[in-house]
């Protein structure tokens, strides 16, 4: 687990608010907008901690974190939610994304359109019978697990590593035009790095459009009205979070990037908080 903070106990008072997010560009861009929105905005101190989307989900639920808002639903993430969701609160959705299956579109089509059609012998043989994966606690993994089980896939190897290793492998394959299958979602950079498509799923298996929510621990909202009321207010479009995350990669500055958002968003963000201004900044 990589951290920028650590865990600490969620009842104490006049601290910091602790925020949870793991290293990939969608998490980092939406978090760090908050952050700078939460202190720059409504007036509180903000402590951003990393780690694996099963550490965020059980820190939340034992009150040792405030809140995560990369929380897939209702398909990605189902089995942590359905785990620990009576302990957790739903301040609803930042944006709308997808997962699946994604090839490079000089992948005809007419060899490989849907999920099924990796059963063909001469297309298993191109993509060395591997797909391309990411972190393997990811409900994206979870997912084209049971994927591989619902195709018949057998043969097939689902190979884990970090997300920045899966745009590489990508990135090599598009250089040589070889062909490559990966776990994908969107809103991504890769989609604008270069032409893919999702795999079509005609059993359902990935699921349809998901959301992407913010959650809390329990009694966050009545501790922290203000920054609850925005948490409820707080939504990016696709495309605008797109170009922020190309920016952000591009300059390697997050933080740059996040700024240049921000001062270039101020009606939005003011409709993010103009209710969150109302309340109070903590109970009392």
């Amino acid at each position: 687990m990589a951290a920028t903070g650590t865990f600490a106990h969620a009842a104490a008072p006049e601290r910091p608010i602790q925020l949870t997010y793991f290293a990939e560009p969608d998490s980092e861009v939406v978090i760090k907008i908050a952050r700078a929105v939460l202190e720059q905005r409504l007036g509180y101190k903000v402590n951003l901690v990393s780690a694996s989307l099963g550490l965020q989900y059980e820190a939340l639920a034992e009150s040792k974190n405030d809140a995560m808002m990369m929380a897939w639903l209702p398909g990605t993430q189902a089995a942590y939610w359905q785990k620990y969701s009576t302990k957790l609160d739903d301040l609803g959705t930042i944006y709308s994304g997808k997962i699946g299956w994604v090839v490079p579109d000089y992948v005809p089509a007419s060899e490989v359109r849907s999920i099924s059609d990796l059963n063909k012998p001469s297309v298993k043989d191109k993509f060395n019978g591997t797909i391309q994966g990411i972190d393997p606690g990811a409900g994206l993994m979870r997912a084209s697990t049971k994927a591989i089980q619902d195709y018949s896939l057998n043969g097939y190897n689902l190979r884990p590593a970090s997300a920045v290793a899966m745009v590489a492998a990508l990135s090599r394959a598009e250089n040589q035009k070889s062909w490559i299958v990966v776990t994908g979602w969107s809103p991504h950079t890769m989609f604008a790095k270069w032409k893919l498509r999702y795999l079509e799923d005609p059993k359902g298996v990935m699921g349809g459009s998901e959301g992407v929510h913010v959650l809390t621990r329990k009694g966050f909202s009545q501790e922290f009205p203000r920054a609850a009321a925005f948490f409820r207010h707080y939504k990016i479009s696709s495309e605008d979070l797109e170009k922020a995350m190309a920016k952000a990669e591009a300059s390697k500055d997050y933080d740059g990037a996040v700024a240049d958002y921000v001062a270039s968003h101020s009606a939005e963000i003011g409709d993010w908080v103009k209710d969150a201004q109302a309340q109070p900044l903590q109970a009392q």
